[in-house]
């Protein structure tokens, strides 16, 4: 039995490293998925909801998971592209030109790809699963999962390349499938193969964000296939000059976010600052600029790196600066596999813009610059200092007409008080809007690149698409959905609890910094709270079960009526108490829920993978907050636990029935109709 609990660990450590493995490998390659990121997600959630229905099924798919996976990693780098971010309704801009195989083909290739590695793992995961009672493998399931999410933050932590993540996976596989045959063998060394000419790739790093490319003949840097900075030799290069030009005076205290190779800090320092703040939240590009920018601005004494988010930055210090630069944060990537947020959005709402001014001296100046490609996007943000400071900003964008140049890089600058920037010069004008300002974007809904509260066309095909196909391969592949007919209530708290996991995990992104490792303790933290859930119910039960969803409403409404804007105004530490009671409470009571209830199903492989393809429709559902915003998640949250209330009433019941760990009636059964 020691044996068979060890089995089931391995096998959901195995199952989530290689989803978020797969989430980092796609992103990497096929950088449409920099912005879709969640459609990986929705791949893996469908295909361990199909192993988990397969379970009482055979042939046995586990052992073609290698397989599967060494396919899926060399296809990937082989068909790589680059992305085409043309569009102005969607949540990116600009205009690259694509090179590989179209969007309409990758993605759908990326999805049920990734759905048949899943499965094939899941499929393993099930028939381990299915021999205990439903409660105990569920909780062996949750610690599998926190030993995953665990080891790839560490591996984060320490800049592991890909070979690092293959040992494990690798060697995962042959604990889950030894005795290992020829074939099996060959395979294991196609995915270590695959993955050390990815580590070994010249002049390429891994940063918890990136795969980076470095070209050192004219010291550009890429990162996942997109052209991103080149170090310039600053005298050469006026743009980054300008700011301090339409300053009247030496900068003294600078703050640059976004510093990266360190083209900005260097201007500060040429202009004459006393002190520079190099904020750059990916610490591989911020190493590059030290050893490469001819310049060598990180070697300077007045400066100090800092590695972290630039929002969680402004939020935490107490120093007053002349000069606040926002230089060019554009990450070109998602906060996680969940949400829409990109590493930059919360630098550009409203609020961000004010906690800017806030720390800038009576007479200090903000400036932020970057390719604004669509003109009601320049303006939104021109705006949106107009309304945080009471005056508009000066608009730089070289010696050609704005109307030129609209889609080149422009540059705001404005301070504090009016007279502080002066507007003059080739290039230089006073900001007048080219049409409707769009309304400023908020922290909760920092969607800056979306012109209206709408879900992109684009999206709602693609979101169809994957709902219909997903439908046809439940039927295929797991059988008529009549088996999961008694587990609907399961399945809408699936839904509801990624929609709770996902405004935990950008509430935080908000409070701490939107990094990889406020990302990672999040999951981390979700993990535990289920596993404490698990432990209550399993070793005292809940003796009055109907109180738990008025208790899960409650605490939901509490969430909703919380602000963030209150939350932000607490010290770091009180901020992360209250943060983590208030977002983590709905998910503990939401697990009890789910833990009474799902410890008394006959069949645990089934009521698992209904809940499973219930947390897919969430992470469909999530897109809805481009339109509600974040908080509104949390309605919609509530609403879906209302109807797993509605069926599941007589099943979770009025008292705690204890069932012995032996109970035959929890041998589970094939689905039937």
């Amino acid at each position: 039995m020691r044996s068979d609990r060890i089995q089931l660990v391995a096998a959901s450590f195995l199952m989530l490293m290689v989803e978020l493995v797969l989430i980092r490998w796609a992103g990497s390659y096929v950088v449409y998925l920099s912005y879709f990121s969640n459609f990986v997600l929705l791949g893996s959630f469908l295909g361990i909801g199909i192993g988990f229905l397969r379970g009482h099924k055979g042939p046995d798919l586990f052992r073609w998971a290698p397989l599967a996976l060494a396919v899926f990693f060399l296809a990937v780098m082989v068909f790589r592209v680059t992305l085409d971010r043309s569009g102005g309704d969607l949540v990116f801009f600009g205009s690259i030109q694509t090179r590989g195989l179209p969007i309409w083909v990758m993605l759908p290739f990326v999805f049920l790809s990734v759905a048949a590695v899943m499965t094939t793992i899941a499929h393993g995961v099930a028939q381990r699963f299915a021999k205990f009672a439903a409660l105990e493998a569920y909780r062996l399931d949750i610690l599998g999962s926190l030993c995953g999410i665990i080891t790839f933050a560490l591996m984060s932590l320490l800049s592991i390349p890909p070979i690092g993540w293959g040992i494990v996976i690798v060697g995962l596989f042959c604990f889950l499938l030894w005795p290992v045959g020829l074939l099996q063998s060959l395979v294991g060394v196609a995915i270590l193969g695959t993955l050390l000419a990815a580590t070994l790739a010249p002049n390429t790093t891994w940063s918890p964000y990136y795969r980076i490319l470095f070209h050192p003949d004219d010291l550009a840097i890429d990162v996942n296939g997109i052209p991103h900075q080149t170090m310039e030799n600053i005298a050469d290069s006026p743009l980054y000059n300008e700011p301090y030009h339409l300053v009247d005076r030496s900068p003294g205290n600078v703050l640059v976010i976004g510093a990266g190779n360190g083209n900005d800090v260097a201007a500060a320092l040429a202009a004459g600052a006393t002190h520079v703040d190099a904020v750059e939240i990916d610490p591989a590009i911020q190493e590059l600029g030290a050893e490469h920018h001819p310049d060598h601005p990180y070697d300077d004494p007045r400066v100090t790196r800092i590695v972290g988010d630039g929002r969680s930055f402004l939020e935490r210090t107490h120093n007053t600066y002349d000069m606040i630069m926002l230089a060019l944060p554009d990450s070109l990537t998602l906060v996680s596999g969940q949400g829409a947020v990109r590493l930059e959005s919360f630098l550009f709402t409203q609020e961000a813009m004010q906690a800017a001014m806030d720390r800038l001296a009576p007479d200090g100046a903000f400036a932020m610059y970057n390719y604004y490609r669509e003109p009601w996007l320049l303006d939104r943000f021109a705006g949106t200092l107009q309304d945080v400071y009471g005056h508009a900003p000066c608009l730089y964008t070289g010696p050609t007409a704005r109307d030129q140049v609209i889609g080149g890089l422009s540059m705001l600058v404005v301070g504090v008080d009016e007279p502080t920037v002066v507007c003059q010069g080739d290039g230089t004008q006073v900001w007048h809007p080219s049409g409707e300002v769009i309304a400023p974007a908020t922290d909760d809904r920092p969607f800056p690149y979306l012109k209206t509260p709408s879900i992109p066309s684009r999206y709602l095909w693609t979101l169809g698409l994957i709902l219909l196909v997903s439908a046809v391969a439940v039927r295929l592949a797991g059988g008529r959905f009549g088996a999961m007919r008694g587990y609907l209530d399961l399945f809408f708290m699936g839904a509801g609890f990624l929609l709770l996991e996902t405004k935990s995990v950008v509430q935080f992104a908000l409070l701490f910094g939107t990094t990889w490792f406020v990302n990672a303790l999040v999951f981390a933290g979700v993990l535990f709270t289920v596993l404490c859930a698990i432990e209550v119910e399993q070793r005292t039960g809940v003796r009055k079960r109907t109180l738990l969803y008025p208790l899960l409403f409650v605490g939901l409404l509490i969430a909703g009526l919380v602000p963030a804007s209150w939350l932000l105004t607490l010290e770091v530490v009180p901020r992360f108490f209250v943060a983590t009671a208030l977002a983590f409470f709905p998910v503990f009571i939401a697990n009890l829920v789910f833990a009474s209830r799902f410890r008394d199903t006959a069949d645990p492989t089934t009521a698992f993978g209904a809940n499973l393809l219930g947390a897919m429709l969430g992470g469909v559902l999530e897109y809805m907050a481009l339109i509600t915003g974040y908080r509104g998640l949390l309605v919609i949250a509530a609403l879906l636990y209302a109807l797993a209330w509605v069926f599941g009433a007589r099943k979770l019941g009025g008292e705690t029935t204890v069932i012995p760990e032996a109970e035959p009636a929890l041998d589970p059964v094939g689905p039937t109709g």
